[in-house]
Order: structure tokens, then sequence, then C-alpha cells
């Protein structure tokens, strides 16, 4: 139990002092400069909106059941996912989410396929594009096919009904302006959120649980390796590149760039702390990992064991609760997927966005070409997701400490996680099922060689600055 509040404490204190010094390394904000909500205002995507409304966007965004369901899985290693979950966000997570909403805010809340094309070079911008596209649409699809498929369970409507309720829902949440739907559901849906975990929590300490103390041994079922499958199945509880495809949304609305460091950095550690209950759960409320384990299996994954939790603990308000937050955080993460790759096209493609007709261009085919994927099993797709996701997570990371290093900031708080990313992502892909298989006498090298050579690439490219072949650094906006 000790071990749980020194993380809780941890998390807190980071935000705090390591945020604050990220935020440091840069620039101090000019604080008569206005922001791409006021300079480029046109009540669609660019709306300035409350603080604490924005906030809550933002961590509904990037949250969904992530933070719930990586959790419970990372719990199946024991306490010592409780390590990854703290560190990973403040060193690694809450780095990656501040970089992509500030980059985004500074550069007239471009997506995050542009912000690596103009810091990693032309080649990767085309490689993003169509990568983010893709993994938006394939994260729409798999949280419609999940809530409708539960809603099915609970009502007497068909599956059918609900996937076109909620393709409905997407497609009026993907083109209407975003203080319209997205700004007033969302806040609600993001205290829900908070008070489920809080809920959790509390419940957890007051009927007399046993969190375990922090060990660093494997306490999987399944003597599952720790390194590297824990950290991508744990994912947006400590980092995740699903969210920079999401702080755009907010880096277009937010009224001083002064809030970068609450509400993205802020946010995600507001997740880590929402993981770290979680995981508590886990490793608490079935006695052990093979109690956890059973679960999975007896209520068929994640959804089942949060609807039992939250029931177990909370009695009928806590069912309510479970029940809007595993039907509400997947719905919020499918709907600005989609209004995300709209955004990422916009900016690829140049296409104004001013008009309603202009948006439905895009929404259209976007909701369409989800709705196909959502009759067709996507499942061996979906296993890429964990990887794909924390690759994202390394390429921003990247992205970062170039602009850090054109911009004579300090770039080494975005290059240790995004070598040590670029070791997990290389090293998991080399020995996951949906990977090559490898053993891990051939993938931790191979991973930890990996790692090395983004490095380097990291340092070319950098020199290439220093010898003013690359103009990369801020240009001067004037308020």
């Amino acid at each position: 139990m000790i071990s749980f509040f020194v993380c809780l404490a941890i998390l807190i204190g980071g935000y705090f002092i390591y945020g604050g010094y990220v935020e440091s390394c840069f620039r101090p904000p000019i604080d008569d400069r206005k922001t791409p909500a006021y300079r480029l205002e046109d009540g669609v995507d660019y709306v300035p909106m409350e603080n604490w409304r924005v906030f809550l966007i933002q961590l509904l965004n990037i949250a969904g059941l992530g933070p719930i369901f990586g959790a419970l899985a990372g719990a199946m290693w024991g306490p010592a996912v409780f390590l990854w979950i703290t560190f990973g966000t403040v060193f690694a997570g809450g780095v990656h989410d501040f970089i992509s909403g500030v980059l985004s805010e500074r550069n007239d809340g471009a997506s995050i396929s542009e912000l690596c094309g103009k810091y990693l070079g032309p080649t990767m911008r085309h490689i993003m594009r169509g990568f983010s596209v893709v993994l938006l649409i394939l994260v729409g699809v798999a949280f419609t096919t999940g809530p409708a498929g539960l809603l099915t369970k609970i009502t007497p409507m068909s599956y059918n009904f609900w996937l076109v309720v909620l393709l409905i829902y997407y497609f009026c949440a993907t083109f209407l302006p975003v203080d319209k739907l997205i700004g007033k559901l969302y806040p609600f849906f993001g205290f829900c959120l908070i008070f489920m975990a809080v809920g959790v929590g509390t419940m957890l300490f007051a009927e007399g649980y046993h969190v375990p103390e922090i060990a660093l041994t494997n306490m999987h079922p399944k003597g599952t390796p720790i390194w590297p499958i824990m950290f991508i199945t744990v994912a947006c509880g400590a980092i995740s590149g699903f969210h920079s495809t999401q702080s755009p949304i907010m880096a277009r609305c937010i009224k001083s760039e002064r809030d970068c460091h609450k509400i993205f950095y802020g946010a995600m550690v507001c997740e880590g702390i929402i993981a770290l209950i979680w995981a508590a759960a886990g490793v608490s409320f079935y006695g052990n990992t093979a109690g956890l384990g059973e679960a999975f299996v007896k209520y068929h994954g994640a959804g089942g064991v949060v609807y039992d939790i939250c029931s177990g603990l909370m009695g009928y308000l806590g069912t309510v609760i479970a029940m809007i937050g595993v039907i509400a955080c997947p719905v919020s993460s499918a709907d600005t997927a989609f209004r995300s790759a709209r955004y990422t096209l916009v900016d690829w493609f140049k296409i104004d966005q001013h008009t309603l007709s202009s948006r439905l261009r895009l929404a259209v085919p976007i909701i369409a070409v989800g709705g196909i994927l959502t009759q067709v099993d996507v499942t061996i797709l979906w296993r890429y997701f964990s990887w794909t996701n924390q690759t994202l997570a390394m390429l921003v990371l990247w992205s970062g400490a170039m602009y850090l290093y054109a911009n004579k900031g300090n770039a080494w708080i975005a290059i240790i996680p995004a070598t040590f990313m670029s070791a997990v992502s290389c090293t998991y892909i080399l020995v996951a099922k949906e990977g090559l298989q490898l053993s891990t006498s051939v993938a931790y090298p191979v991973g930890v060689a990996f790692a090395i050579v983004a490095f380097c690439l990291f340092w070319k490219r950098a020199k290439k600055v220093d010898r003013g072949e690359l103009d990369i650094a801020d240009k001067p906006v004037q308020g």
C-alpha cells in the first residue's frame, strides 16, 4: 500500500516539478502572442474555449478506456507495473503529450503528421500522413463495434441498429463545430471517468483490500516477459502515440500558450493517476494475478472485469458509472479519431473547411469507410495497434527532440525517452505473436541496436541544423 501512495505522490509532484521544467525548456511563452484559436478563429475547428472545458475534453480524448484496460492488463505482471505507469507518465508520456500539444499550437494547430514531417523530414511526412489516417480510422472502427455490441446486450435493439446510431453520431461529431457537440458532452463524460477512478480507489482502501508493495518480480500467470511486452500493453497509462493525434484538436482551442502545461502535461498526469488506481485494483481485487487472469477469462475481457470491480466496490452506483464509462469512453475515442482523420486530410491536401459542404466532402467518405470496415474482421489489423501506437509515440518524441535542439532547448528531455521507446517498439515487434516471434536472445540485442541507430540518425540530422542546412527553428509570430 505504501508503494501505491509513493507512486501517487511522484505523479502529483512530477506535474509541478518536472512538468514545470519541461515547460521551461520550450522557452517561456509570450503573454501577448495570440494562439491559433484567436488568430485563425473560424467557429468550427479553431474556437477559444474555457480552460476547464479544454482540460476535460483533452483528458477524455486521450484517455477513453486506455488507462483502465491497459492498466488492468498491465497488472497481470503484478505491482511492478506501478513503476512504469509512474515514471513512464512523468518522464515519457507527459513529455510526449506536451510536445505534441505545444508544437501544434506553435504551428497553427497542425496535425501530427505535418509536425513529424517538419522536424524529421519530408519522407517521414508522407509516411505519417497515410499512417495517421489509417490508424485513426481503425481506432474509430474498433471503438464502434465494441460499444455497439455492449448496447445490444443491455437493450432490446439490434447490433446493426446501434451501429447505425453510433455512425450517425460520429458523422455529426466529425464535421460540426468542436464546441457544439464535443465541447458540451465531453466535460460530463470526463467527469464520469475521474469519478469512476476516484470511487474505485476510495472503496478499494475503505473495504480493506490489500494492495501489495512493488516487487521487481514477474508475477504474470503465463510467465510472459515484462520486457518489452508490459511497456506496450499498458500503453495509454504511461505513454501513447494516439494522444499526439488528439492534441491538435485542443491546440486549436486554448486561449493562452501558458495553458499547455496544465492541459497537455496535466491531462497525461491525470490519466497516469487513473491508470495507477486501476492497476492497484487489478492486483488486489481478485487476490493475486492468477485471480485477475481468471477474471479476464470469466468475464470475456477487460470490459467485464471493469464492470465486476465497479459493481463489487460501489454497488448499484458503481454499476451505473461503469456502464457509462465502458460505453461513453470508447465512443469518445472513436468520434475524435474520425475528427482527427479529417484534420490530417485537411492539412495534407490544404482543403478549406469554412463551409459546411467542404467539411461534408471529407466527413462523408471517412465515416463511410469506417462503416464498411465494421462489417469485416479487423481483429488481425487491430493486433498491431499497440505496436503502432508506441512507434508513433517514439516518432513524436524524436520530433520534439529535434525541435528543442533547433531552438536551443534541452533536447535530452525528449532524446532519452525517444531512445527508450525506440528499443521498446523494435524489440516488441521482433518477439510478439503478431511480429517475427524471435527469441529474446536475438530480439533484445537487435532492439538495443535499433535504438542506438535511431540515436545516431538524430544527431546526423542535428548536425545539419548546426550547419544551417535545416531551417526549422521558430519564427517570430506577431501578436
